[in-house]
């Protein structure tokens, strides 16, 4: 195949030479080209009003128009898909004592259980998160693997402080070893697993 100047497109080199050449071809070499098909059948109609479309026309009498086509008309390479997020940053908004909401999206805390809002220390473990996450940036690293039914992630504060480890460490969330791998389990005060009962139940299995 050479390259014509004079149509920008390639045509096999013999017929070229031969100075003629087939619909056949022409819709090949068009479809190589991403060129429209459609648009020169119907041009090719009109000019030469042949009901057979299978011809052999000399090249210099096909209209430059069935060879310049415009780029719209040129298929486009598909935009990438966009990138799943795996951090949010910002302020965030308490929901309970281990649910927060950063950009509208709800994420809990990975690896860490608190009390529901409605059993003992709920309502204290939700204050207590808010008073740590009062007036600070907020980092979550979302976890896809964890996340079947909701985004999960582990939450820094600026100062690099891990949310779940301080929740923990001041007795209002247990360590979910299931998910974390008993990363918290260390920082569990004495008894806190019969105050926050229920919790450790659900943990356990039961209602």
């Amino acid at each position: 195949m050479q390259h014509c100047a004079a149509c920008r497109t390639r045509f096999p080199l013999e017929r070229f030479h031969t100075g003629v050449v087939s619909t056949t071809e022409i819709r090949l070499l068009m479809s190589q080209e991403g060129g429209d098909v459609g648009l020169f059948l119907r041009i090719w109609k009109r000019l030469f009003r042949r009901r057979r479309v299978e011809t052999v026309v000399p090249v210099e009498r096909l209209p430059r128009v069935i060879w310049d086509f415009p780029k719209s008309r040129q298929p486009q390479a598909a935009p990438a898909p966009p990138q799943a997020k795996t951090v949010l940053r910002g302020s965030c908004w308490v929901i309970d004592g281990d649910t927060i909401e950063i950009e509208d999206v709800r994420i809990r805390l990975a690896g860490i259980d608190a009390p529901e809002l409605d059993h003992p220390w709920g309502q204290r473990s939700k204050w207590a998160l808010v008073q740590l996450c009062k007036g600070q940036i907020v980092t979550a690293r979302l976890k896809p693997e964890l996340s079947y039914d909701r985004i999960v992630a582990e939450c820094f504060l600026d100062d690099g402080r891990d949310v779940a480890a301080e929740l923990v460490r001041s007795g209002l969330a247990l360590d979910w070893s299931k998910f974390s791998g008993g990363k918290y389990r260390h920082l569990e005060p004495a008894g806190v697993r019969r105050r926050l009962w229920r919790a450790n139940a659900r943990q356990r299995g039961a209602s």
